[in-house]
Order: C-alpha cells, then structure tokens, then sequence
C-alpha cells in the first residue's frame, strides 16, 4: 500500500450504530437478498452495513406477500437496512411507522438514484429529487415517523448534465434530520456507462457538513476506495457492482480500510467453493426451483476472467439442481490463480441514454409537490 493510499483515520456511525470499516453494500435489486448478503458478510466486517434490495413503500404498506419474504433478515443480521422506494411522502411515512412498528429494521435507506425507465418516468427514483419541495416533505415524513432509527438517503448528481440536483437533496436532507447522504457520481442520463465523477463527491463533502457523506461509484477493488477516500474525504463507500461474484471483495476492502494487508484473491477452486455456498444458502431461504434461477445470473461473474471453456459455462448457467453445481464446481481446476483482468468493471455498464424519461411536464417547477399520478404502482426490487 503506498503511502498516498494510507487507511482512512475518521470513525463512521449511521446513527448509532459504528461502521468499522466505513462500507456499505449498495441495495441491488435481483442481488442483495439475504443470502448475497449473508456471503458479503462472512467475508467482510459484521461492524459493516448491507442493504437489502429495494423495497416499496406501498407493498409494505398493503402487506404485501411477496415484499414482506424479500425483506427477510438473517438470524445474526444487525443492523438490519432497509431500502425504500416512494415518491408520496404520506406513503413513505405509513411504510416507515409499519417497519419501526413492527421491529423489521434497524436502518432505513431511501432510494434517489434508480435511472432506469420504469422508475423514473414515474418521477422515482433519481428523477425524484428535481421536485425540492416535495422531497422536503418526504424526508420530513420519514425522519418523524422514524423515531430513533437512522433514516438516509442515497442519490445521483442528477438528471442529466443540465439539471444536476446533488447539493440542493444534501442540503435538504441535512436540515431535515437524515443520519447520512450517499452519493452515486452519476447523472440518471448516464445510467452505469462512463465514468464516475468523484469530483462532486468532494463537493458535496464540503457542502454537507455535520453528517456523513458518502461516495458510491467505481469501486472495484481495495485500492479504488481508498483512493476516493483520500480525493473526496468522504466518510464511507458504498459498494455496488464492484462486487459481483466477488463477495471476498468485502474481506479485501475489510483489510485496506484497517491497513492491513490486502488479502489476494482466490483460486478457481476456492471460488466454486465459494459460488457453491452462495447457491446452498439461497435454496435455504427460497427452495431448490427459485435457488437455481437466481443463481444462474451470478454464474459469469464468479467465472469472469478464469480460463473455463465454454461448454462448462454454459453448464453452469444452465444449472438446475445444487448438486449439478457441486458437480460442475468438481471439474473445475482448483489450482487456478485469480487472474489479473477480472478486477475491472463488472456488471452493468452500457450506453448512457439520449433523454431521461420524466412525467409530463417534470422539469417545468422544481417547487411543485404534486405526487405524479400512478407513482408508486410498482413491484419492489426495482
């Protein structure tokens, strides 16, 4: 480790609760159910916080069966975080009063950064935050109805280039109570292309000052985060696609962050291991049928980067039953190193879009805080 990329000295707390050391597992839909975050956990810190993947405030509020298996925490999972999607204030209030009500999180999140279409053509989401009154109203809501628990907001820089939003949402969630402000360097407009801008990280560092700040973007291994550390200041990371079949990302991140050293990365043995456990611990929660679907998108990125010929990759994104993938992980070479070129971007990435789609007439009063109609009609995990 060179010295310019010394570990951080500053002390995180989300309210009040320690994050040492200071990385959050960023809510991914598809992605951080409880055994994804179970994984990240036994290899990183259990003083860290992993989100569970976005959950919508109206299904919460209608008990919705199918929301209320996806926010399922493990036995030893503390503190339990929570994302939330909204964009009606007296909604998102409801939904905050039933989880604090009902002890089902320790954390709340607020999501302010999806870009996808569905989302934000609803005014969720990264395009919420235009409408600076009407997000006022929401963190109002959520922060009172939360009592004690720590309630946080994590967003984009913006729309698009012309209209960035980022210090006007730090500002105003700051006033109003929040435990901390995330920021994913990006417009909604560039969705995961490109790169991230750390550079309004550290502006939104010097506008937001007496809570928490932090960065989210382009965090793929140890030393990127404690390079954005040493250029933002910010006080945490957030980790998204960084990790990807890479969940011992947390244990290396874990270690640079205490100053230790960096651990190295696995042997293709010890990742099917390790692909092996993640699948075991989704049949537990969701059964063998369900288990198999989701695992089968994980499959190249655990196996990205190792010399696996591709009739093995495909068997094992064809898999159908746990011990198909202990049989496939058997003919694996487990002497393998973990190769070089597979600590880069992985994930979604893409083209950024030509024109973010917003309600009709969106952009046209940043004052309005008229809930756009149909808002929180969708299903949750984004």
């Amino acid at each position: 480790m060179t010295a310019s990329l010394e570990a951080p000295k500053t002390e995180l707390r989300i309210g009040p609760y320690p994050l040492d050391p200071p990385v959050v597992l960023a809510p991914m839909a598809g992605i951080t159910n409880v055994a994804f975050r179970t994984l990240c956990r036994e290899f990183g810190s259990a003083t860290s916080l992993y989100v569970c993947e976005m959950i919508t405030a109206r299904a919460i509020v209608e008990r919705n069966e199918k929301t209320l298996n996806m926010m399922a925490f493990g036995p030893d999972e503390s503190p339990r975080s929570m994302q939330l999607y909204g964009v009606d204030p007296k909604t998102l209030g409801e939904a905050v009063r039933i989880v604090v009500g009902e002890g089902w999180a320790d954390h709340i999140d607020m999501n302010l950064g999806c870009p996808v279409r569905k989302v934000t053509r609803l005014g969720g989401g990264s395009a919420l935050p235009y409408k600076r009154r009407l997000f006022r109203e929401i963190v109002r809501e959520m922060v009172s109805a939360a009592g004690d628990v720590p309630v946080t907001f994590k967003f984009r820089i913006g729309i698009d280039d012309e209209h960035h939003t980022y210090l006007d949402t730090g500002r105003i969630a700051e006033a109003e109570g929040a435990a901390a402000v995330s920021l994913h360097a990006r417009t909604a407009a560039q969705l995961y292309s490109g790169q991230a801008d750390w550079s309004a990280i550290a502006r939104l560092k010097e506008t937001v000052t007496s809570i928490p700040v932090l960065g989210n973007g382009d965090i793929f291994t140890a030393e990127d985060a404690l390079r954005m550390m040493a250029e933002t200041g910010c006080d945490g990371v957030v980790v998204g696609r960084g990790c990807l079949g890479r969940p011992w990302l947390f244990a290396e991140l874990s270690a640079a962050l205490r100053g230790e050293p960096i651990p190295a990365g696995p042997t293709l043995g010890k990742v099917g291991e390790i692909l092996y456990r993640h699948a075991a611990l989704l049949v537990e929660h969701d059964g063998e049928d369900k288990a198999m679907r989701d695992i089968r998108k994980h499959m190249a990125w655990y196996l990205m980067g190792f010399p696996v010929g591709s009739a093995l990759r495909r068997r094992f994104a064809t898999v159908t039953s746990l011990a198909q993938i202990a049989d496939l992980v058997g003919q694996l070479d487990p002497d393998v190193p973990f190769p070089a070129d597979a600590l880069g971007p992985r994930g979604r990435q893409g083209s950024p879009q030509t024109k973010v789609a917003l309600p009709d007439g969106w952009l046209d009063d940043p004052e309005d805080t008229t809930v756009p109609t149909a808002a929180d009609v969708m299903h949750s995990g984004g």
